[in-house]
């Protein structure tokens, strides 16, 4: 019998299948709220609870005190005193427009100028100190010390500032600071920068920088919501940076730079017993305090376009021809060889007849009959362009780069530059033509394709000195850490020996030192009462214009006048000291750049009577002709 229709029935099971979908419903909303729950508190928990405290704490970087820089005998060169900078924590910033109308109040400045400096530190992450103002004085100090209270995110932080305390001297050794750069940040040497720290741009503070930076601190402070600092929770105190003792001595650094003023070139000064450097100066100089806060537009380009290049450290990156000092090589190479012996003669007559031209010595009445060591004191090119034929381009190559031309010192300071030695696959590799035989006449007398700077002319005449050996020249003696434990010593490194024999080394020492002490030779200029100096001038020319043939060098153009070049040792018997001085644009070497030496020597053997820093050396044109 079929049942009656029950519409109550058919509304129960509706609401039965309605409440199913709500009960499944509720169910995946307490699902989904249980896995957004597990989310927040398992998964995003430790990054929401730092963010938490965060909001009660704050974590301050502590800027590590710069490594000192000291001379040889432990003068400070180098120092670092205490700056303070302001900065600014962009979330606790309640009103950025009525924070730059108090700050511009406070500190004196315009208002736009100070909402311009706030704009850029917006750009910094919210939470991290952002720096506003830096080297505040002690009013600005104070007045913002005493408004704290109204200036909600502003801190004021201690930065430790760098001090040269011999301000220009051995500028380019020492270089210089600059804020780091974005592309410097990528390199894994400033792996412990950050963006506003300072690092060294040029010279020892950037080569020995990870040595110089030390190690950052770290301060974790709670604050209020204002973000003004409450207690102290936690401190990691920074440690300071090595300090750096250089093999230079000040006193005769400071004579070199004094020599060297009104005049544009350079002087390296080395002990050639050991390849430490005792002086490098270039002129013109610069002030590196110029660049402590950040040097100016105008400035910066003002040095920029000095058409001198005040920035160039022409000591290691200045490429000149070696002129008639690199007739040391010659010499060498050419006993060595034995294509000639101390008393072969060769007669000088004032010209070389070569091909379809002449070759002329400077002196163009001649010489005569000369030997090995009248030829060095007397620097006749006659001899030396004979001596260069017999040798060929290629053994004069390979004694160049014995005596370590051609190649780096490895001084590290950044720009140095390894000079050219010439030979015959160069040339052909480089202009895709054969040597020419005269051509190794002018490489002979140090001109032609020759390129060689101050450095390592004072390196080749310190083998000269020491009778034959090339030792590794360097700046830096050691290292000590901030309580003056050694860190590291740096003895001498012989980069090769020549092994020279001693008849070679005997001849160049006299020729080097009749050069300078008997009637003829070319440095009479650079003698001294009591020591006795050996040495050698050479002339490097610029540039041979038919135009000025035969004019002095004084009427010349500037641009066109031949660098002066004198390198020397002493004493003669037990050198401790060599030289190289190159004067550009001066003319001869033995009246602009003998004169020079002997004034750094004079410093050398006799601080006591280092000249005031107002005299200079006057250029003036000696009365004899020749190197």
């Amino acid at each position: 019998m079929k049942k009656p229709y029950n519409p109550f029935s058919q509304e129960t099971e509706d609401l039965k299948g309605r409440l199913g979908y709500l009960t499944l419903a509720v169910l995946c909303l307490f699902g989904m709220l249980l896995l957004r729950l597990w989310y927040l508190q398992i998964v995003r928990g430790p990054e929401y609870r730092v963010q938490s405290e965060s909001n009660r704490t704050r974590v301050e970087d502590v800027i590590p005190p710069r490594g000192i820089i000291m001379d040889r005998n432990d003068n400070i060169l180098v120092d670092n005193y205490p700056a303070y900078q302001m900065a600014v924590i962009r979330e606790h910033i309640t009103n950025r427009d009525e924070l730059a109308r108090r700050l511009a109040f406070l500190l004196g400045l315009p208002t736009p100028g100070v909402e311009e400096r706030l704009k850029e530190a917006s750009r910094q992450p919210a939470f991290r100190p952002a720096v506003v103002f830096s080297d505040l004085t002690q009013t600005n100090l104070v007045d913002l010390e005493t408004h704290r209270y109204e200036l909600p995110g502003v801190i004021i932080q201690v930065k430790p500032q760098r001090k040269y305390l011999y301000d220009r001297t051995a500028a380019h050794v020492i270089g210089y600071l600059g804020e780091v750069s974005s592309r410097q940040l990528e390199i894994a040497k400033y792996k412990d920068h950050r963006m506003g720290d300072q690092a060294g741009q040029s010279g020892v503070e950037q080569h020995w920088e990870n040595d110089l930076h030390g190690r950052r601190g770290r301060v974790l402070v709670e604050v209020d919501a204002s973000g003004r600092v409450l207690k102290v929770l936690q401190k990691d105190d920074p440690e300071p940076g090595h300090n750096l003792h250089l093999t230079i001595d000040v006193k005769l650094q400071q004579a070199a730079q004094k020599a060297l003023e009104g005049l544009a070139g350079a002087i390296v000064a080395i002990d050639p017993n050991n390849g430490e450097i005792l002086a490098m100066a270039s002129s013109p100089t610069y002030s590196q305090n110029d660049f402590i806060d950040g040097i100016d537009s105008e400035k910066w380009n003002e040095l920029l376009n000095d058409p001198l290049h005040p920035l160039e450290n022409r000591a290691v990156s200045g490429q000149y021809p070696p002129g008639s000092t690199y007739k040391i090589v010659v010499a060498a190479a050419a006993l060595e060889e034995g294509v000639v012996t101390p008393t072969t003669r060769i007669t000088c007559a004032g010209g070389y007849p070569f091909g379809d031209r002449v070759f002329h010595c400077w002196n163009t009445g001649g010489h005569g009959a000369v030997d090995m060591r009248r030829a060095i004191k007397e620097s006749c090119d006659i001899y030396f362009y004979e001596v260069g034929r017999r040798l060929g381009v290629d053994r004069l190559a390979k004694y160049s780069r014995l005596f370590g031309l051609g190649a780096k010192a490895g001084l590290g300071l950044g720009t140095e530059k390894p000079g050219l030695v010439p030979d015959k696959a160069w040339k052909k590799e480089r202009f895709k033509v054969s040597w020419q035989a005269g051509e190794t006449l002018s490489v002979a007398i140090g001109q032609g394709y020759n390129q060689a700077t101050p450095l390592q002319m004072a390196q080749v005449v310190s083998i000269a000195a020491n009778g034959g050996t090339l030792y590794k020249s360097h700046i830096v003696k050691r290292i000590t850490d901030y309580n003056g434990q050694l860190i590291h010593e740096f003895g001498p490194e012989v980069v090769r020996d020549l092994h020279l024999s001693p008849s070679t080394v005997k001849v160049i020492q006299e020729g080097l030192m009749a050069v300078v002490n008997e009637p003829g030779g070319t440095a009479r200029r650079a003698r001294m009462d009591d020591v006795v100096v050996a040495g050698k001038t050479g002339t490097a020319q610029v540039v041979a214009l038919k135009k000025y043939q035969g004019w002095k060098s004084k009427d010349l153009p500037y641009k066109y006048r031949d660098h002066a070049w004198f390198v020397a040792y002493a004493p003669y018997e037990n050198p401790k000291i060599a030289i190289a001085v190159i004067v550009e644009h001066s003319g001869h070497g033995r009246s602009q750049t003998a004169p020079v030496a002997k004034q750094v020597l004079d410093a050398f053997f006799h601080p006591e009577k280092v000249p005031s820093s107002d005299t200079t050396v006057a250029a003036q044109d000696d009365p004899e002709a020749g190197d």
